[in-house]
């Protein structure tokens, strides 16, 4: 951990930020809060950040026990990297923070990664908004597949396939899905263009809908 800087401060919060405070630490965590990405995926996710500095943080992040690397055997021969039990409990600080940061009075310009508009509907998830306790979907967003379960009033997201036949799907490409969130394309519309295609019964389609978009429900700014 050479070269790393410290507040030399014993309180949690100094310690913490000994660990994640310097520049891209926590987005890196953020990104890997779905689970395991390979670095080029990382690094596409993560516009603006070079590959050196990544190759450093992710470095220091494993140093400090908080992403863990594996190497899956040939014929894949793909290093992965992932959160450690330690790592995946910065979760809920990395939710408050996004339910707080929206509200800045300031917003930057960019698009929203698949990683953030995931991790906002899970930030802006209200279990007494939901009709039923358990339900499991599946997100098909270009190439990758989430999914996401309800279970007993707690929202669960993950890269991967649902682990039984889902009660809905979504299937569309990154482009049309912020078109969505940012009010430019209604979800209709993307339904009737056959950008995007919602299958399943109707009132699991419209819950899917709703816990999706539930971050972005909101008028377009003037």
């Amino acid at each position: 951990m050479t070269g790393m800087r410290s507040y030399g401060d014993p309180c949690g919060v100094a310690c913490g930020l000994d660990i994640i405070g310097e520049r891209w630490a926590l987005l890196i965590v953020r990104d890997l809060l779905l689970g395991p990405k390979r670095f080029g995926d990382l690094h596409a996710g993560l516009p603006g950040i070079s590959p050196n500095v990544l190759t450093q943080r992710l470095r220091e992040l494993t140093e400090h026990g908080v992403v863990e690397r594996r190497d899956l055997p040939p014929p894949a021969r793909v290093r992965l990297y992932g959160l450690t039990d330690w790592g995946r409990a910065l979760e809920p600080v990395l939710l408050h923070l996004g339910r707080w940061g929206s509200q800045a009075p300031a917003v930057p310009d960019g698009r929203l990664g698949v990683d953030s508009i995931l991790l906002s509907a899970k930030a802006a998830f209200d279990p007494a908004r939901v009709a039923v306790s358990d339900r499991v979907y599946e997100l098909r967003i270009d190439a990758d597949t989430y999914c996401v379960e309800i279970t007993g009033g707690s929202l669960h997201i993950s890269r991967g396939t649902a682990p039984s036949a889902p009660d809905a799907t979504l299937a569309t490409d990154l482009d049309t899905l912020r078109a969505i969130c940012d009010h430019r394309l209604t979800l209709a519309a993307a339904v009737d263009s056959g950008s995007l295609r919602l299958d399943g019964p109707e009132h699991a389609r419209q819950g899917l809908a709703d816990l999706l978009l539930a971050p972005f429900d909101h008028a377009p700014s003037s």
